[in-house]
């Protein structure tokens, strides 16, 4: 009776719905058109379901004995259907959205919604989607996404909304959609207000800003104004480290090592791993991880990562493209994106994980404190997901390149953590 029920729209691959099961609440839906992420999201919803049930060795079992290129079907199987059936694989737009309501209803049957969370892709309003996107950004039909995400405020008429997106929703098109869904959300019979959240700052090992919206009912069902408020999120000092933190306990790689699917075991044990334990990374229950896989790096590309990691450990530089031997540059583009080649700081935070990590690792050279020519490479999927704070025990669904790209996309779990238990506090 007590659950605080929420739809997930836009979900990817779950890391704002992960925060939110973390902190108590209940997914009654998840919308994601991607099959790769809904695939993940099934997998995850699986694994909450097994969990709840003292049945993990099912799923513990699946991540043993899984195959490459096989989907989640074997654990899917596992449990009952109507768990599977809350990821719903649908584009949202207006040829979809009936249909996507008609389903939701029958999911949540007569629960109430209490929040509905979510961030619609935002390619077309980050900065660097604008770059490369050129004018085709201005008419990219992604721009209108929030119209329909007001649909479903208007629907469900949740108390709470949460809405993240990349820092150039407040600016594209000269503010104009911003300026319209508050509008919009307005008109609904909510207020909303914003704030631009660092991630570093909340607990995650990544300088990722992003703008996180929050919207409230003004009135009650009796036309009382409502005490909600935007959640007070405290700032929190770091003194972690990735390399020692977030990496240290993971097996050696070198470029092109490591498999999707095979089970990992921990080179230290968690009890040295304050952080992996305080975040929930890691916990006792699994004494392996999955996913930790490099890519191939070419010699060309290595002897970069090599002088890219010198110059950042020595100096605290990153590299300039332009600026490298000419036998090196392969890239005809010499004016923009000359930053392409990117340490991970191994002292701090990681710079921001973007979902452009499934085309290539360049952006995230591995900062291994001795490089060679031998054992440079960039991260690998596992690091990439602890980067985002995802548990351990999260499988990504599909292949390398689809991981990464789910991955990047997400919200840092810790951070949906934080944000959901401050609204908690409210609802």
């Amino acid at each position: 009776m007590n659950a605080i029920n929420f739809i997930d729209l836009f979900a990817g691959a779950g890391g704002l719905s992960e925060g939110f099961i973390r902190a108590g609440y209940t997914p009654l839906a998840h919308i994601e058109m991607d099959k790769f992420a809904c695939d993940t999201l099934k997998t995850r919803a699986a694994y909450h379901w097994l969990k709840d049930h003292g049945k993990l060795s099912i799923y513990k079992r699946y991540l043993y004995e899984k195959k490459e290129k096989e989907d989640g079907n074997k654990l899917w199987s596992q449990v009952p259907k109507e768990v599977i059936d809350t990821v719903i694989q649908s584009e949202i737009g207006e040829r979809t959205i009936e249909d996507i309501f008609e389903k939701v209803d029958k999911l949540k049957g007569d629960k109430q919604v209490d929040i509905v969370v979510g961030g619609p892709p935002c390619q077309a309003y980050s900065v660097v989607g604008r770059a490369r996107m050129g004018k085709a950004a201005e008419n990219d039909p992604r721009n209108e996404l929030y119209k329909y995400y007001v649909n479903f405020l208007e629907r469900y008429q949740p108390k709470i909304f949460v809405f993240e997106n990349v820092l150039g929703i407040l600016t594209a098109k000269k503010g104009k959609p911003f300026e319209n869904l508050k509008q919009l959300v307005e008109k609904a019979g909510y207020k909303m207000e914003y704030d631009i959240q660092i991630a570093s700052e909340h607990g995650v090992l990544q300088h990722r800003q992003r703008v996180i919206i929050v919207g409230w009912k003004k009135k009650d069902k009796n036309g009382n104004s409502t005490l909600f408020h935007y959640p007070e999120l405290e700032k929190e000092e770091n003194n972690y480290e990735v390399l020692r933190d977030l990496f240290a306990d993971l097996p050696e790689r070198k470029q092109g090592e490591g498999q999707l699917c095979a089970p990992v075991k921990y080179t230290k044990s968690l009890l040295e791993m304050k952080y992996l334990e305080k975040s929930s990374i890691r916990n006792y229950e699994f004494d392996f991880t999955t996913q930790h896989i490099a890519r191939p790096n070419n010699q060309n590309d290595r002897e970069i990562y090599k002088m890219a990691i010198e110059m950042w450990n020595k100096q605290k530089k990153r590299l300039d493209y332009s600026k490298l031997p000419s036998r090196l540059q392969h890239h005809k583009n010499k004016e923009s994106f000359l930053n392409r080649f990117q340490v991970v700081d191994p002292h701090g935070c990681s710079h921001t994980v973007v979902a452009h990590i499934a085309m290539d690792g360049h952006y995230y050279i591995y900062p291994t404190l001795n490089p060679t020519i031998e054992n440079v490479r960039s991260i690998t999927v596992r690091e990439a997901a602890r980067l985002q704070s995802f548990p351990d025990d999260y499988y990504f669904e599909g292949s390398r390149t689809a991981a990464f790209k789910q991955i990047g996309n997400a919200v840092p779990v810790v951070l949906a953590y934080k944000i959901a238990l401050e609204l908690k506090k409210q609802l």
